[in-house]
C-alpha cells in the first residue's frame, strides 16, 4: 500500500489529543462509578468504537492507494506554424476589439491550452517573414505577438499562399520537426491578393501537412478605421471589408485540412486545440506505467459507519 500524505506531526497531536482526553474520561467515570459501588465497564467498547472511526478517519485523510493498473503513456510532439494576416483589412471592428487584436489574444489562449506544444509565429503580407521560429518558450512568442500591428503590412495587400508555402519549408527543412506532428494553422479574414496555385496545396496533403484555416471576421463586414476618416478605395468611397469564408473553406477543402470560424468568446480555440491534439502522427516516447488509485473512500465510508452506529447505539455504564 503506498499513501498520498505521510505521517505528519498533526496526526500524531490528534492521537495523542484523543487518548489523553479519553484516557480523563475513562478514569472519571471509573471513578464515579467506584463511589456509586458500580461498575463501569461499558466505557471500553464505546473507546475502542470510537478509536476504530478515528484511525480510519486518519487512514482516509493520508490518501492510502493500492490496487495497481498498468497503462502505456505516449507523448507525441507537435509542431505548428501559426500563420496571422496582417493586411489593414484585419483592423476591421466587427469582431471586438478588433479582428487582428482578437486573433492576438486567442493565440495566447492556444498557448496556454497547449503547453507542450511548439509554436512558429509567421506574418502573412505582402512579403511574409518569421516573426517567430519553432519554439516551446510560449512567453517569448506572447511577447512577440504583443508587438503584431497591421502597420507591418504598409500597402495593405497580403499573399496569404506565400506564407503557406514558407510555412510548408520551413516545416520540411527543420530536422527536429521530423518525429513531430506538423500542421499549419491560418488565421485571417480571407480577402486575398494574389492566387493560390492547387498544385502547392496537393503538396501539403502529400506531405501530411493539414493546414487549419480560421476565418475571423463577420459577412456583413465593417468599415477600418484610419484615423480619424476611414480608408477608402479610389473612388473615394469607404471600404467595407467582409469575411471571405468560401476562400478560406476552399484552402482547407484543397489541403484536406479544416476550417473553423473565430466566434466572439473564443470558444473555438478549445475546438482547434482539439483538432490539433487528434492529428496522427509518429510517438517520440512511450513507456509503461504501473499506476495505483488513491482508495480513501473505503475507509472513509467504515468510519461514517461506526459513527453512525456510536450514535444510534447507547452502552450503560452504570445504574443510578
Amino acid at each position: 500500500m503506498n499513501w498520498l500524505y505521510s505521517f505528519t506531526n498533526t496526526e500524531f497531536i490528534f492521537i495523542g489529543l484523543f487518548i489523553s482526553l479519553y484516557a480523563l474520561y475513562v478514569w472519571r467515570t471509573f471513578r464515579l462509578a467506584r463511589q456509586l459501588n458500580e461498575a463501569a465497564w461499558g466505557v471500553v467498547p464505546k473507546f475502542f468504537l470510537r478509536g476504530s472511526y478515528l484511525t480510519l478517519l486518519i487512514i482516509a485523510l493520508l490518501g492510502p492507494s493500492f490496487g495497481e493498473t498498468e497503462g502505456d503513456l505516449v507523448t507525441t510532439g507537435h509542431d505548428t506554424f501559426l500563420l496571422v494576416d496582417v493586411s489593414r483589412s484585419m483592423d476591421a471592428g466587427d469582431v471586438v476589439p478588433t479582428r487582428l487584436e482578437r486573433v492576438k489574444y486567442d493565440i495566447q489562449q492556444l498557448c496556454d491550452t497547449l503547453p507542450a506544444d511548439r509554436f512558429g509565429l509567421i506574418l502573412a503580407a505582402p512579403e511574409s517573414f518569421i516573426l517567430s521560429p519553432l519554439t516551446a518558450d510560449h512567453d517569448a512568442l506572447k511577447q512577440f505577438m504583443h508587438e503584431v500591428h497591421t502597420s507591418a503590412s504598409p500597402t495593405g495587400g497580403t499573399d496569404l499562399c506565400n506564407a503557406i508555402e514558407l510555412a510548408r519549408q520551413k516545416l520540411i527543412n527543420d530536422s527536429s520537426t521530423h518525429q513531430s506532428v506538423r500542421a499549419i494553422v491560418l488565421f485571417s479574414d480571407g480577402e486575398n491578393f494574389a492566387p493560390c496555385e492547387r498544385s502547392e496545396l496537393a503538396r501539403l496533403r502529400s506531405l501530411g501537412l493539414p493546414l487549419i484555416t480560421v476565418g475571423v471576421g463577420t459577412e456583413t463586414g465593417s468599415s477600418i478605421q484610419d484615423g480619424r476618416d476611414f480608408v477608402r478605395d479610389a473612388n473615394h468611397q469607404i471600404v467595407r471589408s467582409r469575411l471571405n469564408r468560401q476562400f478560406l473553406q476552399e484552402l482547407a477543402r484543397d489541403s484536406r485540412g479544416q476550417y473553423i470560424e473565430a466566434d466572439a468568446n473564443s470558444r473555438y480555440v478549445n475546438e482547434l486545440a482539439s483538432i490539433i491534439r487528434s492529428l496522427k502522427g509518429r510517438t517520440i516516447d512511450q513507456h509503461r506505467l504501473a499506476v495505483s488509485t488513491n482508495k480513501y473512500y473505503y475507509f472513509l465510508l467504515a468510519a461514517l459507519g461506526l459513527l453512525a452506529l456510536d450514535l444510534i447505539v447507547t452502552i450503560r455504564t452504570f445504574r443510578l
